[in-house]
């Protein structure tokens, strides 16, 4: 297994436990963070700050379909699931891209789509 994808394995693992520091351990300081539709931020204070996302009950369960590494990208398909704060649980499918430097993430690029009840997965 590569250094980057290495990482990307550390940094999910982390979301997978709620470890803040684990995950930012994974990050360089200058991380900018995208959910497209959703936010865009950038360093580790503001991502430090939207690990949990409001709304939501951590840690969620994340499931690595296929991962694929080329340069310095490694792109990741998941499904999961994570509890909101009303009780109801949310499933998702994501797209991640992961843009390295050095060995750490210094972009995530992440595409989350909701699953309805009778959507596959």
């Amino acid at each position: 297994m590569s250094r980057n994808t290495q990482t990307v394995e550390t940094y999910l693992d982390g979301f997978r436990k709620n470890d803040h520091a684990q995950i930012l351990s994974c990050l360089t300081d200058d991380i900018e963070w995208t959910v497209f539709g959703a936010f865009h931020l950038k360093g580790k204070e503001a991502y430090d700050a939207a690990i949990e996302g409001p709304g939501f009950v951590p840690p969620p369960h994340l499931e690595v379909l296929r991962m694929v590494e080329q340069g310095d990208t490694v792109m990741a398909e998941l499904v999961g699931s994570v509890r909101r704060d009303t009780g109801e649980e949310m499933r998702m499918s994501m797209a991640e891209v992961f843009v390295m430097r050095d060995g750490k993430i210094a972009e995530r690029r992440a595409w989350v789509i909701e699953l309805k009840e009778n959507d596959h997965r």
